[in-house]
Order: structure tokens, then C-alpha cells, then sequence
């Protein structure tokens, strides 16, 4: 069997996991089985799938969640929080300097070419992430009706994104009142072989576990953006804080899912950044490590650096950023704190996995909208066909398609096409 690790040993892992977790939630889930449970055999795939069933369960961004219940299993609380956190971090870092150079810079001849020619390659990136998970999930007429019905909703009855989860939620579990059961979830499979058996991971708290952790999960939310709201005013600090985390635990389905929310709010309720700059950090989030949710990052630092009061714009993006970032892994590492104990009952659970089928099906048409919308800004600003856009957009789809090219070479690309072309047409 082989020894457990040191937490030391563990710290350095998980950093360096940060450092190269690209490739969407696909790719980052398959270095840590490689790592994890091939390589270094520090978890078996029994249990390795039991959370990454589990992790499926919740909202927030799952391959995150996947290494803190890892980190929980070696390490106890200690390692979820440390796990999570730097699985995170050096995306954030990273973000945050190109958050400030957008909002900088952004305008500027070259760097607004290079958006320019980045923009419709996410256009084609969330298409091809419609077609990708349309594919895996609408099995059945059933689960296509209701992504149809979520498209319907949210695009000409404007309701939001909260209550298509809810409802389609709702849906999933009703459904295993029928025979047919449409929205039975499916296994992840895998085998029982692999690394050396671990312990069942630290010892549940007495009956009160979810009651500490749900008031040190309050304390922990309240105290900071209290403390931030004090010192710099409530605008627009106080509103990042309550939007993010309200977004928090409605991330089901992936961030692709939630972003037309996010940007519905961000671009026309709050005036925080415009539709094209939203894009940009799509793109930005793309290329960089760490889950594509840290796009809320870059969010609230134009909310910060839009909206700076009295204070400098740098500073003020700087501090929306980290409140943004804060606020919205919060509650993915209190998740599995809370849940990781009970993770075998949970995992299989029939009623829980047909609900979360029916949102995974929803949000194939959610996803849709975030392409019309996205679509509409970029291919036909101001109602009319934009040729260049239009030609990216299908030369990405193409290679895509065809090559199944890495999202940051294809934003490499555009990027490039995009800085070709100002340097060529001034």
C-alpha cells in the first residue's frame, strides 16, 4: 500500500495542480485521475468516482470540488480548504493581471485588435460546447423538450436562471415517479481497480456538523465583505458580494451554464462592464488554469474599476476582484465539508441524480442562449453581419470540429488573426 502523503507533500501538489489545470473541467478531472489515482495511488478509483459523483451533485465547478473532497479524504478539513484554494489561486493571479490590463489597456490600437479577433472564437467555443453536451445528455425526446423549454424560457420570457434550474430540478425528481424514468441518471462507470485503499476519510462531527459549518460558513461570508463595505461603501461592493453568491449556488451544469445570468446582470442591471468586455474575459478565463468560472473574477473587477467611489480604479477592481473570487469558491469548499461524510449515500442516490439529468438537460438550452446572445453581439453588432467575425466564427468551429483543437491554441489564433489584420488594415 502506498504511505499516504505528508501534508506537505500534498501542499505542493495541489499548487502545482493550479499551475496547470487547463482544459475545462474534462481536462483538469483527468489529470487528477492520472495524478492521483494512477501515478502517486493516493486515492483508489472507487472512491475517486464516488466523488466525482458526488461533486456532480452540487453547483459550483466540479473539478475544484473533486480535489477538495480529495484534500478532505488525506487530510481532513485542513486539506479541503488548502486543496481548493490553491487549485484556484494561481488562475486568479493570473486573471487579476489581465483583468487590469484589459480594463487598462483594452482600448488601445493593439490589445482591442487582439479582442477583436478573439471575440468570435468564443463565439464558436460556446457553440461547440452547446453541440458537445446536447450531444452527451439528450438521449431522449424527453431531456430535448426540456432543453427546448429552457431555450423558450429564458430567451423571450426573460426568466431567470435561478428558476430554470429549480424547475427542471423539480422536473428530474417528479419523473422518477414514472415508469419510463427519462431522466434516470446515468453511471460515470470505472473500475474498482486502482491505488492502494485508503481510509474513509476523517470522522463525521456529532449530529451537529451541517449546523457548525453552516454558522462558520455565515461568519466566514458576513465578516470580510462587512469589514469592505465599512472601510470603502457599499457601492459596488456590497453588490458584488450578494450577486456572486447568490450565482454560487446556482452553478449547475458548469459556468457555461450560468454565464447568461451572470452577463444578463452584469452588462444591463448593474451597467458593470459592456456585453464586449464580457467576452473578453471569457476568452481570457479560456486560456488561463483553474475552473472557467473565475470569469466572475474578471466581472467584478470592471464592476470595481466602472464603479471605483472615491477610491483609485486599480484598488477598486483589486478589491471587487478578490471579494468576487472569494464569494464564489466559498461555498463549493463548504459543500463538500459539509457532504463528504455521507458521499457513498449521496452519490448513487436515484432521486438526487435524475434531478440533476433534468438541469443538465436544461441547461443545454441555457447554454444556447449564452450563443444567440454572444452570437448577436459579436457576428451582427448593431443588427448588421460583421464579414470578418462571421469567418473566425466558422474557421473556430471548424477546427473544432474537424481537429478537435485546444481552446487556447484557438484563442492563440484569433488572437493572433486579430493583431494580422490591424497591423495589415490600420
Amino acid at each position: 500500500m502506498t504511505p499516504a502523503p505528508s501534508f506537505r507533500e500534498a501542499l505542493a501538489f495541489w499548487f502545482r495542480l493550479g499551475c496547470i489545470s487547463f482544459g475545462g473541467p474534462a481536462g483538469q478531472i483527468a489529470i487528477m485521475q492520472s495524478e492521483l489515482v494512477e501515478r502517486r495511488r493516493w486515492i483508489d478509483q472507487t472512491a475517486f468516482l464516488q466523488g466525482l459523483n458526488f461533486c456532480m451533485l452540487l453547483p459550483g465547478p466540479e473539478a475544484q470540488q473533486l480535489a477538495t473532497y480529495v484534500g478532505w479524504r488525506l487530510h481532513g478539513w485542513a486539506g479541503a480548504v488548502a486543496a481548493g484554494c490553491l487549485f484556484v489561486l494561481p488562475g486568479a493571479l493570473v486573471l487579476l493581471c489581465l483583468a487590469w490590463i484589459a480594463a487598462a489597456y483594452g482600448g488601445v490600437g493593439p490589445v482591442a485588435a487582439i479582442f477583436d479577433g478573439i471575440k468570435p472564437m468564443v463565439v464558436a467555443i460556446i457553440a461547440h460546447a452547446v453541440w458537445r453536451i446536447g450531444r452527451r445528455s439528450l438521449h431522449r425526446r424527453e431531456r430535448v423538450a426540456l432543453a427546448a423549454l429552457a431555450f423558450l424560457c429564458i430567451w423571450w420570457l426573460g426568466i431567470d436562471f435561478p428558476w430554470i434550474v429549480l424547475g427542471a430540478g423539480l422536473v428530474g425528481i417528479l419523473s422518477t415517479r414514472l415508469a419510463s424514468q427519462p431522466f434516470a441518471a446515468e453511471s460515470h462507470g470505472g473500475s474498482r481497480q486502482g491505488g492502494a485503499m485508503r481510509s474513509k476519510g476523517p470522522a463525521a462531527l456529532p449530529g451537529g456538523r451541517p449546523v457548525i459549518l453552516g454558522l462558520s460558513y455565515l461568519l466566514l461570508l458576513v465578516l470580510p465583505v462587512g469589514l469592505a463595505v465599512l472601510a470603502f461603501g457599499r457601492t459596488p461592493f456590497l453588490e458584488v458580494a450578494r450577486f456572486f453568491t447568490q450565482a454560487a449556488f446556482v452553478t449547475f451544469g458548469g459556468a457555461y451554464a450560468v454565464l447568461p445570468y451572470i452577463a444578463e446582470a452584469a452588462v444591463k442591471t448593474y451597467g458593470w462592464l459592456p456585453a464586449g468586455e464580457m467576452l473578453n474575459g471569457l476568452a481570457l478565463a479560456e486560456t488561463t488554469p483553474g475552473p472557467l468560472i473565475l470569469v466572475t473574477q474578471y466581472v467584478g473587477f470592471f464592476a470595481g474599476w466602472n464603479h471605483p467611489g472615491a477610491m483609485a480604479p486599480a484598488m477598486a477592481g483589486s478589491l471587487a476582484a478578490a471579494l468576487t473570487t472569494y464569494v464564489t469558491f466559498l461555498p463549493s469548499i463548504f459543500f463538500i465539508l459539509i457532504g463528504a461524510p455521507y458521499v457513498v449515500r449521496l452519490a448513487g442516490h436515484p432521486v438526487l441524480g435524475a434531478g440533476l439529468t433534468a438541469i443538465t438537460a436544461a441547461v443545454v438550452g441555457v447554454i444556447l442562449n449564452l450563443a444567440a446572445f454572444m452570437a448577436e453581439q459579436v457576428l451582427f453588432p448593431g443588427r448588421s453581419a460583421d464579414a470578418f467575425a462571421i469567418a473566425l466564427a466558422i474557421l473556430a468551429m471548424a477546427l473544432l470540429l474537424l481537429r478537435n483543437l485546444a481552446i487556447h491554441w484557438l484563442v492563440l489564433i484569433g488572437a493572433g488573426i486579430g493583431l494580422g489584420r490591424w497591423l495589415l488594415l490600420p
